[in-house]
């Protein structure tokens, strides 16, 4: 039975298939390291058989997600706006952060932002730049400074929002000053290549795959796995081999340390490690 329909804007939700995937890492000293992330994707509905399919499958997703979004607030404590699509999230000795892909425009997810970062007690610097297209806000808070970027890339708002703790990184996190350091890491079972501008990374299946849980996995990256950085937009491509080459831009800034993580399909999860 394949009976051709016409998508439903009003039906068909932008979120009937999700994953989810976590990494948690305990210390001897009791402190506990994990990150968090997930990745939504639409349901192609083209048939009556496929939408019912996608219904089904939708209402296990949005349960999933609630789950989902719950564990975030309860291990991460930060704030995630509607209609994500992809999340990755940290919470270490160290800091505290989320990364958020939405479809939401800057604005509606600028509003969101400043009003629940208000009603925990953040307090806004007065360096703020807010533009149509990208925000940066600065606050500080009772556990250490925090910093919110928004940008607005290929039909989505992308934000990062992150709040250093006042304990200090060990070595393994800590870049060059004034450089940004980005650990690049493969979580699939296939190699991958990944490209940073015109730099090409080989990973074997599974290499750093672990790079995002503990300060000592990061450590122990080969060092073509490991990039300092001037700060700035990069170009970015991965391919998984068997699969379709995925394009994206990566930000960092100076003083920052960063991990990327070939997920699957391809789908490229930044998180930030210092």
């Amino acid at each position: 039975m394949a009976i051709p329909v016409t998508p439903d804007p009003a039906r068909t939700s932008a979120a009937d298939s999700i994953r989810i995937g976590w990494q948690r890492t305990e210390r001897s000293n009791g402190t506990i390291d994990q990150a968090l992330w997930a990745v939504r994707d639409r349901c192609a509905a083209d048939t009556l058989v496929e939408r019912l399919l996608c219904a089904a499958i939708g209402v296990l997703t949005r349960a999933a997600g609630r789950t989902f979004e719950g564990k975030l607030s309860d291990d991460i404590g930060l704030p995630l706006p509607g209609s994500w699509a992809l999340v990755t999230a940290k919470n270490s000795p160290t800091i505290r952060f989320a990364h958020v892909e939405t479809p939401l425009d800057l604005a509606t997810v600028l509003g969101f932002y400043r009003g629940d970062l208000e009603n925990r007690g953040w307090a806004e610097n007065d360096s703020a730049v807010v533009a149509p297209d990208r925000a940066v806000i600065a606050f500080t808070t009772t556990d250490g400074p925090a910093l919110l970027r928004l940008t607005r890339q290929d039909g989505r708002t992308i934000a990062d929002l992150s709040l250093r703790k006042r304990a200090a990184a060990a070595a393994p996190l800590l870049p060059k000053s004034g450089q940004a350091w980005l650990m690049i890491g493969n979580g699939t079972d296939e190699a991958a290549d990944l490209t940073v501008n015109d730099q090409i990374i080989r990973l074997a299946a599974r290499s750093g795959a672990t790079l995002v849980s503990s300060e000592n996995a990061a450590g122990e990256l080969p060092d073509d796995q490991k990039l300092d950085l001037p700060p700035g937009k990069y170009k970015v491509a991965v391919k998984v081999k068997g699969g379709t080459a995925r394009n994206g831009e990566f930000e960092v800034a100076a003083n920052e340390t960063w991990g990327l993580l070939v997920g699957t399909d391809g789908v490229l999860l930044p998180i930030r490690l210092y």
